[in-house]
């Protein structure tokens, strides 16, 4: 029977710990640097939420827009991932080495994701194409 009691306990205490984990916020409470690029990229957009999430010591932020686009932040209010889906990813969000090598290899794809993944930058194309890069943003593969 403690067994049982102490299976319980530990599963609750699990499931609670995991919902403190995230939670609903206004876009107030994100970072200032956030707030100035939703501000300044995503004006014409309006918030359908924004979830702060803790990752281990760290806070994470997702805000997810009415049209479906969705950008994430690191608890600096630095891009994580911009994700607009089928629309192009605002240019001025992408580091200029990274929309020339674009423009030059797929001159008729837009850039609909841009984040990071571990170590490495990637740009999903409209074509389904995902493109990595380095911290340079040099141009490393696709990837597969």
């Amino acid at each position: 029977m403690k067994k049982l009691f102490l299976i319980i306990a530990v599963a609750l205490s699990t499931i609670l710990i995991a919902c403190a984990n995230e939670q609903m916020i206004n876009v107030e409470q994100l970072p200032a640097k956030a707030q100035s690029l939703i501000k300044t990229h995503f004006s014409a957009e309006s918030v359908s939420y924004v979830l702060q999430e803790r990752d281990g010591l760290s806070m994470e932020y997702e805000v997810r827009f009415d049209s479906g686009n969705k950008v994430e932040f690191d608890s600096k209010g630095e891009i994580k991932k911009i994700d607009c889906d089928i629309r192009p990813v605002p240019t001025a969000l992408i580091p200029a080495a990274v929309r020339d090598y674009v423009q030059t290899k797929f001159p008729n794809a837009i850039i609909t994701e841009w984040g990071k993944d571990d170590r490495r930058w990637k740009a999903e194309l409209g074509n389904g194409i995902e493109l990595k890069f380095n911290s340079k943003y040099e141009f490393v593969g696709i990837d597969d």
